[in-house]
């Protein structure tokens, strides 16, 4: 039913219910019976109210991960052109599998499919709310940025070193949390990262007997990265979210049985 008829429904309902209500007690049956029309009206008339309010509670859950993704995922081409395909394709991806069931449960399930543009903005103001810690302090060298992610893994209670430059075979970092070894690659890009950094450190991993592997980078990742990282066990991160990253053993799929023993 929708929710015009629904609506229609209840209003009929109630109606009937009041005026036959009225015929036994009068007066107070009349007035009773309208002040529930007026409720029922007023419920209806607060709906899309009600409806962005919990599109926006649902979204600022999750506020801190949309605004590291709508950074990662925009960047500024060669000609100096805003590229955010990623981001609008990150956004509508949270708002189809988050946003949408929790509206479906409450009932707005018609009013989603109606007002899915409207989503998709509530959205995009709970990320861009979001105050960032600045981007520019992050190390423009590839070395220097490599020591920037070690020293963040170290803040989070990782023993972590960047390898050397050369032997590391597609490890930039190892670090070990609780007898967790952790193979990262990084990747100070201007641009998303593709799905070769993802089979580069799975590699890694296996060759640095890894439990985790990882490639870190300020930039967003190509969905061909994503997809095979979903395959690997890979994880893409930016380097804000090595603060919070925690040991998982065998999360990398394929590496060395060793690593488990």
């Amino acid at each position: 039913m929708s929710g015009r008829s629904s609506l229609v429904a209840r209003l009929f309902w109630t109606i009937v219910a009041g005026g036959a209500a009225a015929l036994w007690f009068g007066q107070p049956a009349l007035i009773a019976t309208g002040a529930v029309l007026a409720l029922i009206l007023l419920h209806r008339i607060d709906r899309p109210r009600r409806f962005r309010r919990l599109v926006r509670r649902l979204a600022q859950r999750h506020a801190r991960t949309l605004a590291l993704r709508r950074r990662q995922e925009c960047f500024v081409d060669a000609y100096g052109n805003l590229i955010s395909d990623g981001w609008l394709r990150e956004r509508a991806y949270f708002a189809e599998r988050t946003i949408l069931p929790h509206l479906a449960e409450r009932g707005h399930a018609e009013d989603a499919e109606r007002r899915w543009e409207e989503i998709l903005s509530l959205v995009e103001r709970v990320a861009a709310s979001v105050r960032l810690p600045d981007e520019t302090e992050t190390p423009e060298d590839g070395v220097a940025y490599e020591r920037y992610c070690a020293e963040r893994l170290r803040a989070a209670g990782w023993d972590a070193h960047a390898t050397q430059a050369s032997g590391d075979q597609g490890a930039d970092v190892v670090a070990e949390f609780g007898g967790i070894r952790l193979v990262v690659q990084c990747k100070r890009y201007g641009k998303p990262v593709g799905n070769a950094a993802v089979q580069e450190v799975a590699a890694a991993a296996r060759y640095w007997s890894g439990d985790m592997a990882a490639v870190v980078s300020n930039a967003g990742f190509t969905p061909a990265a994503r997809k095979l990282s979903a395959a690997t066990g890979v994880l893409l991160l930016h380097h804000d979210d090595l603060a919070a990253l925690r040991p998982v053993r065998a999360s990398v799929r394929g590496r060395r049985e060793t690593a488990s023993s």
